[in-house]
This record gives C-alpha cells, sequence and structure tokens, in this order.
C-alpha cells in the first residue's frame, strides 16, 4: 500500500522511518511518498494511488478535500498531531474513512516552552540578548517582574494544561484554572474558578485548550477588557482561540501588557516556511511584530526530539490498526462506522 504524508519535513521524514515503521512495512509493504506541499483541494492529486495520507496542522480536510480524497482511492487519514478542527468529522464519517489522531505527546514540551516565552518577554532575554552582541549593556528597558507570588490563569486543563501548572507551580506561583472538564490532576496545584475570575485575577493568562465552536476567539474585545490591566498572555495552543484585531487595540491602549504567540489564527498561508525573501501581506501579524512587548514564534512549541519520536510512533501505530482492522484506541472515525468522540480528549492541549 502507499502512504502519501503532506507537508513533509526533513524532520518528518527521519523520524516517521523508525524501527516501528520498518516493522510495519516488512509485514505489510509500505511505500511511503513525502510532499512537501500542503493538502489542500489543488495538491489532492497527488495522493492518487495511495490508500492512506499522513497530514499535519495546517493541511486542508474539508469535505471537498475528503471527497476527492475518497474519489481517488484513499480511505484513512492520519493526524500526525493532537488537533482536528482542521478535519470535517462529519464528511469524513459520511465517505467511511478511517481518521485517526495522536492526542498525547510529550505535553511538558508544550509547557516547557509556554514557561519558556513567558521568561522571554517578562525578562526582556531576547532583547538583551541583540544589545549584548552590540556592545551595549545598559539595562533600562529590559525591566521585568519576579514571578514567585504572581497569579497565574491557565485557560485548559489537558495534559499539557497540568504540565504548564506544574511548573508554574514550581515557581511559587498561585495557580487558578477553567475549563468546561476539571481534571483532578490540577486540583493538587490551584484551584478553578470562572473564566471571568481568572482574567480579572490573573498575572500571566496561558491557554491550552483545543479549537471548537465555542472556544474559537474566546479571547476577545470583552474578554480583554475583564484581564488584569498589565497582564500577559500566552497561546501555544491554537491561533484561533484569540481575535488578533482585538489584542491590537488592547496592546495599543497599553491594556494588555504583554503578548506570547507560538500560533496565530492566519498561520496557514506561512508557519513551517521560509518567506524571508518574500513580502508578507499579513498586515495583522506585521502589525504584531512592531510591538517591543511582543513576541511570536512560529508553532514550534512541539519540537522537541521526544515529542517528534512519540509523534512517529503513534501515527505508525494508528496506521497499523488501520492496515490489520484492529479497533484503534485513537481513531477520531472508525472506517464506517461512527465518530468517537473520545470523553479525555476535549480538555486537550492541541
Amino acid at each position: 500500500m502507499q502512504l502519501a504524508v503532506f507537508s513533509a519535513k526533513p524532520y518528518d521524514k527521519t523520524y516517521l522511518t523508525s524501527a516501528r515503521a520498518a516493522e510495519l512495512d516488512n509485514a505489510v509493504g509500505i511505500d511511503v511518498v513525502y510532499h512537501e506541499f500542503a493538502l489542500s483541494l489543488d495538491t489532492v492529486p497527488l495522493a492518487k494511488g495511495a490508500s492512506a495520507v499522513c497530514v499535519f496542522v495546517n493541511d486542508d480536510l474539508g469535505a471537498p478535500v475528503l471527497e476527492s480524497l475518497h474519489a481517488s482511492g484513499v480511505r484513512a487519514v492520519l493526524l500526525r498531531c493532537a488537533g482536528y478542527n482542521n478535519v470535517d468529522m462529519q464528511a469524513a464519517q459520511r465517505l467511511g474513512l478511517f481518521v485517526a489522531n495522536v492526542p498525547s505527546y510529550s505535553p511538558e514540551a508544550v509547557a516547557e516552552f509556554a514557561v519558556a516565552q513567558i521568561q522571554t518577554l517578562n525578562r526582556n532575554t531576547h532583547r538583551a540578548y541583540n544589545r549584548v552582541r552590540e556592545g551595549n549593556f545598559t539595562l533600562q528597558g529590559l525591566l521585568g517582574r519576579t514571578l514567585h507570588g504572581k497569579t497565574v490563569g491557565v485557560v485548559g486543563t489537558g495534559r499539557i494544561g497540568v504540565a504548564f501548572a506544574r511548573i508554574m507551580h514550581g515557581f511559587g506561583c498561585r495557580l487558578v484554572a477553567y475549563d468546561l472538564f476539571e481534571n483532578d490532576g490540577f486540583k493538587q496545584y490551584g484551584a478553578y474558578t470562572d473564566l471571568d475570575t481568572l482574567l480579572s485575577e490573573s498575572d500571566f493568562v496561558s491557554l491550552h485548550c483545543p479549537l471548537t465552536n465555542e472556544t474559537r476567539h474566546i479571547i476577545n474585545d470583552d474578554t480583554l477588557a475583564k484581564m488584569k490591566k498589565g497582564a500577559m498572555l500566552v497561546n501555544t495552543s491554537r491561533g484561533g482561540l484569540i481575535k488578533t484585531k482585538a489584542v491590537i487595540a488592547a496592546l495599543k491602549s497599553k491594556h494588555l501588557g504583554g503578548l506570547a504567540l507560538d500560533v496565530y489564527e492566519g498561520e496557514g498561508a506561512l508557519f513551517y516556511n521560509d518567506h524571508s525573501g518574500h513580502i508578507i501581506d499579513d498586515d495583522e501579524l506585521m502589525r504584531l511584530t512592531t510591538f517591543h512587548n511582543v513576541l511570536v514564534c512560529g508553532h514550534q512549541a512541539f519540537f522537541t526530539e521526544e515529542a517528534l519520536r512519540e509523534i512517529a510512533d503513534g501515527t505508525i501505530r494508528n496506521l497499523g490498526d488501520f492496515l490489520h482492522r484492529r479497533q484503534c484506541k485513537y481513531a477520531l472515525v472508525q472506517e464506517a462506522g461512527p465518530t468517537l468522540a473520545r470523553r479525555d480528549s476535549v480538555p486537550i492541549r492541541i
């Protein structure tokens, strides 16, 4: 069988050719074809002849794409990520496609990166680095705040949210959280409250919830106005959680004290590719980069050796379940079966 891998980078090839993949290849014979391009209506023809496609966070898996894939003979969609907000699940179910994700991979990788963003922006280490390289050792403009004793709000307490809370608890912070599904694992570090209270009390707010219809633009003009003046907002989850125009306005008014992003709602056309030789016509993203108290990264929080290994192993395991017609633990849609809404997938940061 043939597996078409979209949005493939060199590191994807390295980790997808693991011992587990070799074992599966020896058992059933797999021809893996890598495509650097993202999956879209324009690139669907590249999947011709494949029985399964392997995709990433910014690939298009809307109904038209899924229908085209199904017509070309594809029967399985393997997500090498946890998030599936880019998949039309109803269309996948209607077409009888097998869809599976990797819901848990090194939650500490993302949690640690969120903390790194907080401390980078809070203590201005990125600015100090550039200054020192130019022989400037002044401290003016680099003043930060001690984390110890500060209140940190965690929106979403899945595995990553809890890992983040554990780290911040170690700094001596007071933790409060908001999640529709309370996690006992968080309660040893802090207390649950409603979103309005969290926003009004927190010095730092970190987003770790999935992107759904209910959470899209959970950070907007109204919720930003409820945040403590001067608070910092961090998002390592999904860009669509934040209404970009709203945070720009909050930054301009100086109500929002800082913004650290590893994701961006318009990232699909930009992230994971080099645009340094081109004019970027995303005015909102470019406006964000003009603020000295904004830090933007390119969706790299997951990017550790451990996470890539776990993602690859999980993806290959899901492929093995599909090929051997086994019940797949991480199936979102089992072939020609019902959508499997796993209870533990809802609050996970993706």
